[in-house]
């Protein structure tokens, strides 16, 4: 490390001329498509640039040829209704029907000079040759769907600076029979690619299994050195607490250096923190790549990285440079965000589960499970934006990413990174189709199966890639060998034993994801589960795996967003029969759309059989809110006793699915989302519905002193009986009995049900935490909910600063309670919601005399005016303008 003034001095010197490093562009718009069975052209004549292209088509770069497709019209959306049926299926047109050639025109002149030009791919599927100018530019086999590749095209570029790029894709090998198996007959995870397109319980068959371009594609242009795969590891020794100044953090910084010529060169590899400069002396053999580490730096007070409900997500910017000697200058740069933070994994032996702590403070995990952003593989920053945003404000503190998917993309560490997910990124294995059961849908047998991919170099190849992508993102917390099964031992040990700890060295590896080392299983079964809805008492009282890895319940969204991909014909509501094999008959396109029956059974019975779609959709949601409350309540009130953590199967659909999702395949949150919002609350009060022990959670690193609980009743009419105010003093990370209200409460809930109020406060009487809860009668039937009083319930909306929207909903004060009220912000125009909206707080209730307000966080478009749409259980709906201030 150097001082400040040295740093001014060694500047002058070495900054004397600098090329254009890290001039990087996408390739990712005017790409033309041709299906390969059209053309008998080789790909040194089509990439030639006067070889005509006026009768391709327009291409979706990255993208899929289903994509393609979509976008010229060509087949109709498969996410909507029975759409997916109607598009041919690869297993039985063969690969040659979805092989395509893409081309792309650019503008790059031949440089020069020293300059070197880089042609990048970040993702194809599944093996591609490559085509520029007339010639080949890959020569050896390029294939596999998580892998990237760089190719140095220095020399094939035209002098003009008019280029043709063509790439001839080709479908994964086998593509597997998509006979309604987990994977369909499991051959799909013979290539290194996605298991889930020969279809899963949760999604049906990808026709053409997602082939393409999918990934960006990049041209970079550097100097004679090359710099790449930066590595950025931080040391964040003791225990810390989140606003206390700090000691020192440890930085250390290392990168890859390739020197592209026949030379030996010499140079300084460098970068500035905090106002020093950080160098490093390299000498370079010619034509070799090699890892360069510069010296350790101490941060001096770091501003740290903390998970979500935790403390802030600072993060750093560096820019690492290679300076060479002769030239003086500098040939390549990369910037690097990362942030300042430590993971510790221990073993609870209480709990006999892993514990994970970050900078030393052990974090109570609060996670979702996550397939993919998109089943199609359209992704965009905004969207990931939004879905990581959705999980945020849910109150969790991680997403689990499922091992039959992705890597999952920088994008979307960026999200993680900026609102706080800690990440466990599994690699691509799953016990459906990689051999752990036997299973009749297979087309081979178990051993066989065991063996998936076939290509094992090629799997570590891609791992090693991988790593490197993502390793630098503080949010990514622990990797896993696959999803309930690990990898075959030939991966396995050199993952384990050399890849991970040469290539990161700072995060756990768990085998597989229902391991004995993360999760004990003392129960017996598969390790997860289950995954259908339970009787919320469950979740409290039933003891399951100590780190739960896969746990889950229904997630069908209201009717606005089943009228989105449900034709009207079909929009018609299950109907709970007993005596059927999943306990309700189902139109079939809600059969299609994973709608299993064995979701709400009789769950809905209780508040009255659903009269028509929409009754079912606004009782599917109070089924939803309570479900999802009490699973994260539950887990919550045994933590550090039953339980390190649980993860949520699952949180999100990529498609347009009914199973397990807080919000649908549009971004439109339903009451999952805010019931588990609500449940997991960092500071929380809540109450066992089979004790009706009222507790209070601390979630937070903080002693918290005099605070106060106040539990109240209300019957159906909203007359009101106040129970008890009792001071409650927490200690940090701990959950509380505070007292039973089952005395109190019976009496008046007996006949017809009732509420049950709940309030956390602090000193200054500032609301931490509130909680409705309702009962049903003696019988187990919401005999008041479904005869409840209407209330005349008023509304104000106004805005309150570029996209956001402040909306006031008031209960008259001898009214019953204004019960479980959906807001939407809606375009006045057309009327629809919109998305994506965040919202602090919905499907809220108001009690007698009460004014609550939900702020509405959106992106405002020029040129629309908002309303806001408002309907509740005895609330008639309606829509009010949003105000100007």
């Amino acid at each position: 490390m150097l001082n400040k003034i040295l740093f001014t001095a060694i500047a002058l010197v070495l900054s004397l001329g600098v090329v254009n490093a890290q001039d990087r562009y996408e390739l990712n718009s005017g790409w033309k498509c041709m299906p390969s069975t059209k053309t008998k052209d080789k790909g040194e004549k089509i990439s030639a640039p006067n070889y005509s292209l006026s009768k391709w088509k327009k291409a979706v770069v990255p993208g899929t040829v289903l994509t393609t497709q979509l976008e010229n019209g060509e087949i109709p959306d498969p996410f909507y209704g029975m759409n997916n049926e109607k598009i041919k299926d690869i297993y039985e047109t063969g690969r040659d029907y979805y092989t395509y050639w893409f081309a792309k025109d650019f503008d790059e002149k031949a440089p020069s000079g020293d300059e070197q030009v880089w042609l990048t791919f970040r993702g194809i599927n599944y093996s591609v040759e490559i085509y520029l100018n007339g010639k080949k530019v890959n020569n050896e086999v390029y294939e596999g769907m998580f892998l990237r590749k760089s190719f140095n095209i220095t020399k094939l570029l035209a002098k003009d600076g008019k280029n043709r790029l063509a790439v001839i894709v080709y479908p994964p090998d086998p593509v597997g029979n998509p006979n309604g198996g987990q994977g369909g007959d499991g051959r799909i995870a013979k290539s290194l690619t996605h298991q889930y397109t020969a279809g899963w319980d949760w999604i049906q068959p990808i026709r053409d299994r997602n082939t393409g371009i999918w990934d960006k594609v990049y041209i970079e242009k550097t100097g004679i050195v090359n710099l790449k795969n930066p590595h950025i590891v931080t040391l964040v020794p003791g225990k810390r607490n989140t606003g206390a100044k700090q000691e020192d953090a440890i930085l250390k910084v290392s990168a890859e250096l390739q020197n592209t010529t026949n030379k030996s060169l010499s140079g300084v590899l460098r970068y500035e923190i905090d106002g020093d400069l950080v160098t490093q002396r390299v000498n370079l053999k010619a034509n070799a790549t090699v890892e360069v580490s510069l010296p350790d730096y101490s941060v001096k007070n770091p501003k740290l990285w903390w998970p979500a409900g935790y403390g802030e997500q600072n993060m750093y910017n560096i820019k690492i440079e290679f300076v060479e000697d002769e030239s003086r200058k500098v040939q390549d740069f990369e910037n690097v965000q990362f942030g300042i933070r430590e993971l510790q994994f221990d073993w609870n032996e209480h709990t006999r589960s892993k514990q994970i702590s970050v900078n030393g403070q052990k974090i109570f995990i609060k996670g979702g499970n996550w397939i993919i952003s998109d089943a199609m593989l359209r992704f965009t920053p905004e969207r990931y934006d939004a879905e990581i945003r959705y999980h945020r404000d849910m109150n969790l503190n991680l997403i689990r990413i499922w091992g039959g998917a992705l890597t999952e993309r920088p994008e979307f560490y960026e999200a993680c990174d900026k609102y706080g997910m800690l990440v466990i990124q599994d690699f691509w294995f799953s016990g459906d189709c990689n051999g752990r059961w036997t299973d009749p849908l297979k087309a081979e047998d178990q051993w066989t199966r065991r063996k998936y991919p076939d290509n094992h170099a090629l799997v570590l190849e891609a791992a090693e890639d991988m790593i490197k992508m993502i390793r630098n993102y503080p949010s990514l917390a622990f990797w896993c060998g696959g999803n309930e099964i690990m990898p075959p031992q030939d991966i396995l040990i050199p993952l384990r034993d050399e890849l991970l700890p040469r290539l990161d060295g700072t995060r756990w590896f768990a085998d597989y994801s229902n391991s004995d080392e993360w999760s004990y299983n003392f129960i017996g079964g598969n390790g997860d589960g289950p995954y259908t809805i339970q009787p919320k008492e469950r979740f409290w009282e039933h003891r399951t795996w100590p780190f739960n890895s896969e746990v889950g319940s229904v997630g069908v969204g209201d009717y606005e967003s089943l009228v989105r991909f449900i034709p009207e014909k079909n929009l018609v509501a299950p109907k709970y029969n007993p005596n059927a094999k999943f306990k309700e008959e189902t139109d079939d396109v809600w059969t299609y759309h994973t709608y299993t029956g064995v979701g709400y059974e009789g769950h809905l019975v209780p508040y009255g059989e659903p009269k028509d779609i929409k009754d079912f959709a606004m009782k599917a949601q109070l089924v939803n809110y309570d479900q999802y409350r009490a699973l994260m309540e539950g887990f919550s009130s045994h933590m550090w006793d039953w339980y390190t953590g649980s993860i949520i199967w699952k949180t999100q659909n990529p498609w347009t699915s009914m199973r397990g999702q807080m919000y649908d395949y549009y971004l439109d949150p339903n009451a999952c989302l805010f019931g588990l919002r609500n449940g997991s609350q960092p500071v929380h009060v809540m109450c066992n519905p089979v004790t009706k022990m009222v507790m209070v959670v601390n979630n937070s690193f903080e002693q918290l002193l005099d605070l106060t609980v106040e539990m109240r009743a209300y019957d159906m009419d909203g007359k009101e009986t106040f129970i008890d105010r009792t001071l409650v003093y927490m200690e940090p990370s701990m959950s509380k009995n505070i007292q039973s209200v089952k005395a109190a409460t019976d009496p008046i809930f007996e006949k017809k049900g009732g509420f049950l109020y709940l309030e956390l406060c602090d000193l200054d009487k500032n609301v931490i935490s509130r909680n409705l809860y309702w009962f049903p009668d003696a019988n187990g039937e919401y005999s008041g909910l479904k005869a409840m009083p209407e209330t005349s319930l008023s509304a104000k909306a106004k805005y309150a600063g570029n996209g956001k929207v402040e909306v006031s909903l008031t209960n008259p004060k001898d009214a019953p309670i204004a019960f479980f009220n959906r807001v939407s912000l809606i375009d006045s125009k057309t009327k629809d919601r919109v998305l994506p909206a965040f919202y602090d707080d919905n499907y809220v209730s108001v009690l007698p005399g009460e004014t609550v307000t939900v702020t509405v966080d959106y992106t405002p478009q020029n040129g629309k005016n908002y309303s806001v749409d408002i309907y509740g259980w005895n609330v008639n709906r309606f829509t009010i303008p949003v105000q100007a201030r």
